[in-house]
């Protein structure tokens, strides 16, 4: 399975794809951020990140692309910009038709170092043992949208299982009700 990792923002978006090899196995197989015009009107920044978006759900043919929810920030103006970019990696990976998971940034930091209260370092440091990389990527952006992609890895799968089950059995107890009902 290939995840596209994307951790929204609207200065730096951080983009990260990651494979897995076998059940543990994972392998970092592209990493970057995309950088928007920092004077430039709003509504061309979000344009700027839709088309480097596109060429990176194009390049990477992901299987799932995995978005950090926006959860709760001090600053409003900065939520509403990572709102905003969180937006077009949504609506992007919906116009190519590929599933998409958001997992917030407790859920990333407990995926990958085993505690949601870890720092930034602590995951970047646990996204370069995971990946086996030389160095930690630069900037914590990327570092992030690996993180994010090893969280879908691990987390998404399960989520996927439980929810599948959890159709499954729904369906069966309407079965069985309509049989009940059914002289």
């Amino acid at each position: 399975m290939r995840v596209l990792g994307i951790d929204p923002g609207l200065t730096r978006c951080g983009l990260g794809v990651v494979e897995s090899k076998g059940s543990q196995i994972l392998t970092m197989v592209d990493v970057g951020v995309i950088r928007t015009t920092v004077g430039a009107p709003l509504e061309m920044r979000l344009l700027e990140l839709d088309e480097q978006i596109s060429e990176w759900i194009i390049r990477a043919n992901p299987d799932v692309i995995a978005v950090e929810r926006v959860f709760s920030q001090l600053n409003v103006r900065t939520a509403m910009a990572t709102g905003q970019a969180a937006g077009v990696a949504l609506l992007l990976a919906a116009k190519a038709g590929i599933p998409v998971t958001m997992h917030t940034p407790s859920e990333v930091k407990a995926a990958v170092t085993g505690s949601g209260r870890a720092d930034k370092k602590q995951v970047a440091m646990m996204v370069q043992k995971l990946l086996r990389l030389d160095a930690i990527p630069k900037p914590v952006d990327s570092t992030d949208a690996l993180a994010l992609a090893i969280c879908h890895h691990w987390r998404g799968i399960g989520d996927t299982r439980m929810q599948s089950a959890l159709a499954a059995e729904q369906e069966r107890l309407r079965t069985r009700a309509t049989k009940a009902t059914t002289p």
